[in-house]
């Protein structure tokens, strides 16, 4: 009988625990979604994927302060593995490429969370998404309103929390992951694709 208590206690606390991290995980948007959202209506979408290696890689990893993830003290988040193979997702307009978007996961207070970073051809930030997140306090990084602030961004941009973007209160982890993620979209753009053509 004891056993029987025991294994119920043990068994509701482990639903209990389950369900809550299952009901805050959010899908905002499928990548289909995220790709017709950030680009213009009618977009050819090219998917060119890309190896991170050698003289590249070192030089992305050094303007990313040593690491292509962001790993924060107080993060509860499984760990995320940084990627060397990137998918670039050109759009294309009459066989034109016209603007490029990186999908992207950043460790989050309590779990991944996953972006989309578009930029012009030039690498100009134009449009940044949430795709999914498991945040509690940091669900407002996923509104426009927080989003907005990286349209416009460059590889000459500071892209810190507290200099030239503004932080949730609450949600400094977040915050930090989103604005890490866009200037990993920045620097690997940059290197792959705009340096590479000098």
């Amino acid at each position: 009988m004891r056993n029987k208590l025991s294994f119920t206690i043990v068994f509701l606390i482990f639903s209990t625990l389950l369900i809550t991290v299952v009901c805050n995980a959010f899908v905002v948007l499928t990548k289909e979604e995220a790709l017709k959202q950030v680009f213009f209506t009618g977009a050819e979408i090219e998917i060119e994927t890309q190896k991170l290696s050698g003289e590249t890689l070192a030089k992305i990893e050094k303007r990313l302060g040593g690491s292509l993830v962001y790993f924060q003290e107080g993060s509860e988040s499984k760990k995320v593995e940084g990627k060397h193979q990137i998918d670039f997702y050109f759009a294309k307009k009459n066989g034109e490429r016209k603007g490029v978007a990186i999908i992207d996961t950043e460790p989050g207070k309590w779990g991944p969370v996953e972006f989309i970073t578009a930029m012009d051809i030039k690498g100009t930030v134009k449009s940044v998404r949430v795709l999914s997140y498991q945040e509690i306090r940091g669900r407002p990084i996923a509104r426009a309103s927080f989003m907005n602030q990286y349209r416009g961004k460059t590889s000459s941009s500071f892209l810190t929390v507290g200099k030239d973007i503004i932080g949730i209160s609450g949600a400094t982890i977040s915050s930090r992951a989103a604005t890490f993620t866009v200037k990993k979209a920045i620097v690997i753009y940059d290197e792959v694709y705009l340096k590479a053509k000098k």
